[in-house]
C-alpha cells in the first residue's frame, strides 16, 4: 500500500507556494502531459532546454508543480547526491500545500513506499543488500533459458500467419512472462498484471486501481510463501537475513515487477524498429561492427525505456542549475533529455554501442538493480525472434508507424511485420537453449515499402488476440516449467515429457 502523510488525502485546489517551480520565470508552467508532450516529447525537452537551460519548471499531472532536470551533469549529481536530493517523497512540501488529491495517478508513483527506492542512508543500504543478494541467486543462463522457452512460445502463436504485430503479440508479453515466473508468480495472472503495471506508469484515473490490484496479488504471494517456500524471488526475500517485513517484501517486488515489465518491453519494442527501419544500424548489424548487446547499448542512449524519472526532493534550499530550488521541492530526472544533452553529445549521429555510461538505470545509489536481467530479456528474445524468422520485414512504410508518450515514458503503438509462413518449433527447439550469438549471423532483410494496405489491421486480425495467444503460451510454459522443475528431483524422463506436454498442445 502506497503510504503518504495524512494531509494528502485531503482534495483541494493546488496552490503554489512562493518560490515553486509555477513561479520560475513568471510564466505558466510547461506540461509534461498532453498533446503537447504526447506529439514531440523530445522537441518539447529541447524547447525547455533553450528557454530555460538544464533545468527548468514543468507541471505534472493535475498541475502538480516540479522540476525537470535536463542536464546530463545535472541528472548525475541529482541521482548520486542523496545529501542535496532525498528519495523519501515524504519531504515534499506538496502533500502539506494539498497540490495532490487521494485519487490522483501520481499517487502509485510519488506515494512513499517500504522499499529501496524511497530511502537512503543506512536503511537504504539494508534493503539495497537484501535486493542485490535476492536478485543474484538467479543463474543468468537459466534466466536466457525461460526467456527462449516463452519467446518461442510467442512466436508459435503467430509463425504460421506470415504476419504480426511485435508489440502487442511479442514486446509487450516477453517481459511478464518473465518477470512472473522469476517472482513466483502463476501463469493465469499474466494477462492482469500486464494490463495494470502499463497502467501505472501511463496514469490516467484507474492508475490507484490498477496498483491496489499489483498489491494485493502481491501480498497474497508474500503470505503464502512464508507458509510455503518455493525456488523464486518472493521466496528469497521472506528468507533474507535483513528481516523483510511483509510490506518490504511485496513492495520491493511490486517494484521489479512494474519497473522491470515497463522499461523491457520498450526496450524490446525500440530494438526491432531500429534494426527493421535504420539501414546504418542494421548494416552495422549485419556486418558484424555491433553485436545485439551493442545494438540495446545504443537504444538505451538514444530512446531510453523511461524518458522521465521519479523523483527527488529538494533536503535545503540551493541554487542548482541556475535555478532556485526550494527545501521540499519535487525534481524528476529527464534521462531522455539528459542522453542528448549536447555538452556531452554534440554529435548524435556519432555511434555509442557499447558505452554504458547513458542515464537509462539512472545512477548513485538508486541505479536499477535489475538493469542486466532487462539486459538479458532484450538481447535473448530479439536474438531468437530474428533467428526464427530470418526473413522479417517491416509490414508498412516507416512514416506510418506512431508512438503513445505520457509523463514517463513513451511506447511504439504498433510493429506491424510480415515474413514466410513457417511450421510451429519442434518440442525440442523449443526448448533447447543455444548459445548466445550475434547478430551478423543473423542476416535481416530491407524494410519493404508495401502498400498500406497490407499492413496494421491485417496483423492483428491475421493472428491470435494478444491476450489469447500469450494466455495460451503462458498454459503450455507453466507444464513445461513443471517438468524443468521435476528435473531437479529426478533427471530421468525429462525429454520425453516434455514433449508429451507438447504433443498435447499440437
Amino acid at each position: 500500500m502506497s503510504i503518504i502523510p495524512e494531509s494528502a488525502a485531503e482534495s483541494g485546489a493546488a496552490v503554489p507556494p512562493p518560490g515553486c517551480p509555477a513561479h520560475a520565470g513568471g510564466a505558466g508552467l510547461t506540461a509534461l502531459y498532453g498533446p503537447q508532450a504526447q506529439s514531440d516529447p523530445h522537441g518539447l525537452y529541447e524547447k525547455l532546454r533553450a528557454e530555460h537551460g538544464t533545468v527548468a519548471p514543468v507541471q505534472l499531472e493535475g498541475g502538480v508543480p516540479a522540476w525537470l532536470v535536463l542536464g546530463y551533469r545535472e541528472n548525475t549529481e541529482a541521482a548520486r547526491s542523496a545529501t542535496k536530493f532525498t528519495r523519501d517523497s515524504r519531504t515534499w512540501r506538496g502533500w502539506e500545500e494539498k497540490q495532490i488529491g487521494d485519487d490522483s495517478p501520481l499517487i502509485p508513483i510519488l506515494g512513499w513506499r517500504p522499499d529501496v527506492m524511497s530511502v537512503d542512508g543506512e536503511e537504504h543500504q539494508r534493503l539495497r543488500s537484501a535486493v542485490n543478494d535476492c536478485l543474484a541467486r538467479f543463474d543468468r543462463h537459466g534466466i536466457r533459458r525461460h526467456v527462449q522457452r516463452y519467446a518461442n512460445q510467442l512466436i508459435d502463436a503467430f509463425i504460421e500467419s506470415g504476419r504480426a504485430d511485435l508489440v502487442e503479440e511479442f514486446a509487450d508479453h516477453l517481459p511478464m512472462l518473465v518477470f512472473a515466473r522469476l517472482i513466483g508468480l502463476t501463469e493465469d495472472q499474466g494477462p492482469k498484471l500486464l494490463e495494470a503495471s502499463v497502467g501505472i506508469v501511463k496514469g490516467g484515473e484507474k492508475a490507484v486501481e490498477y496498483n491496489n490490484y499489483i498489491i494485493g496479488t502481491l501480498r497474497t504471494l508474500t503470505e503464502e510463501r512464508r507458509k510455503v517456500p518455493a525456488h523464486d524471488l518472493a521466496t528469497w526475500m521472506v528468507q533474507h537475513e535483513s528481516g523483510l517485513s511483509d510490506d518490504e517484501v511485496l513492495n520491493h517486488l511490486r517494484m521489479i515487477l512494474v519497473a522491470g515489465n515497463e522499461t523491457t518491453t520498450s526496450l524490446i519494442s525500440s530494438t526491432l524498429r531500429m534494426i527493421l527501419t535504420d539501414p546504418r544500424f542494421r548494416a552495422s548489424l549485419t556486418g558484424g561492427l555491433m553485436t545485439l548487446p551493442d545494438a540495446v547499448e545504443q537504444m538505451l542512449w538514444d530512446e531510453p525505456p523511461l524518458m522521465v524519472c521519479p523523483a527527488r526532493f529538494a533536503t535545503h534550499d540551493m541554487q542548482f542549475g541556475g535555478q532556485e530550488i526550494k527545501e521540499g521541492d519535487l525534481l524528476v530526472l529527464g534521462f531522455a533529455a539528459g542522453n542528448m544533452d549536447p555538452e556531452i553529445r554534440p554529435d548524435l549521429d556519432a555511434p555509442m554501442h557499447g558505452n554504458r555510461s547513458h542515464l537509462a538505470f539512472s545512477r548513485g545509489p538508486h541505479e536499477c538493480p535489475g538493469q542486466d536481467i532487462g539486459r538479458a530479456i532484450t538481447d535473448t528474445g530479439v536474438d531468437v525472434l530474428l533467428s526464427r524468422l530470418p526473413d522479417l520485414q517491416l509490414a508498412v512504410p516507416e512514416e506510418q508507424l506512431s508512438w503513445s508518450s505520457g509523463t514517463w515514458s513513451r511506447h511504439l503503438d504498433v510493429l506491424p511485420v510480415q515474413f514466410a509462413p513457417q511450421r510451429r518449433s519442434e518440442p525440442e527447439q523449443a526448448a533447447a537453449v543455444p548459445a548466445p550469438r550475434t547478430v551478423s549471423q543473423q542476416p535481416v532483410s530491407t524494410p519493404a515499402g508495401g502498400s498500406p494496405g497490407t499492413a496494421a489491421g491485417s496483423a492483428a486480425t491475421a493472428s491470435a488476440p494478444p491476450l489469447s495467444a500469450a494466455a495460451d503460451a503462458l498454459a503450455a510454459i507453466a507444464q513445461a516449467d513443471a517438468a524443468a522443475d521435476a528435473e531437479d528431483r529426478d533427471r530421468r524422463g525429462f525429454w520425453s515429457s516434455l514433449a508429451g506436454i507438447f504433443r498435447r498442445r499440437r
